[in-house]
């Protein structure tokens, strides 16, 4: 299975940065450590905080399953940049929103050049446009086209 480059992990993290305690989203979701989401099953695993090695697991496993996703959406082939971009994408932003997405039917047609505006079009949450969303879509757009 193919996996998310040195580059494309660093750009996920810088992004979300660590948090060492559960803290709410943009969205206004329970988040901990390298932006994972606290699903209902998990409870209250994490009341006592993460280090940050046991984030950077967390972030792995999720990274994993964004992965995947890409995989198992994207039908043609992709660069490095490409797929580490469409990861950063698919982890921050879940698999349903990639595979709904014109963005994933502009890279499945190979449109690359009209890829990055598509990435630039989600940069909204909790009814709010955010600066954050806008630099890390300008990122992956970037990384995309490297």
């Amino acid at each position: 299975m193919r996996h998310i480059t040195k580059e494309g992990l660093e750009l996920i993290k810088q992004f979300e940065g660590f948090e060492p305690e559960v803290y709410l989203d943009a969205a206004g979701y329970p988040t901990i450590g390298y932006g994972h989401l606290i699903r209902k099953e998990e409870g209250n695993m994490y009341a006592n905080g993460i280090t940050e090695a046991a984030a950077e697991a967390l972030l792995a496993k999720d990274v994993w399953s964004a992965e995947r996703a890409v995989l198992r959406l994207i039908k043609v082939p992709l660069t490095d940049g490409q797929f580490d971009a469409l990861v950063s994408f698919t982890f921050n932003l879940g698999s349903g929103a990639l595979q709904r997405s014109t963005l994933r039917r502009k890279v499945n047609r190979e449109e690359h050049n009209a890829v990055p505006r598509e990435f630039r079009r989600w940069v909204w949450a909790g009814g709010r446009k955010l600066r954050g969303l806008m630099r890390r879509r300008k990122a992956e757009a970037a990384l995309y086209l490297a």
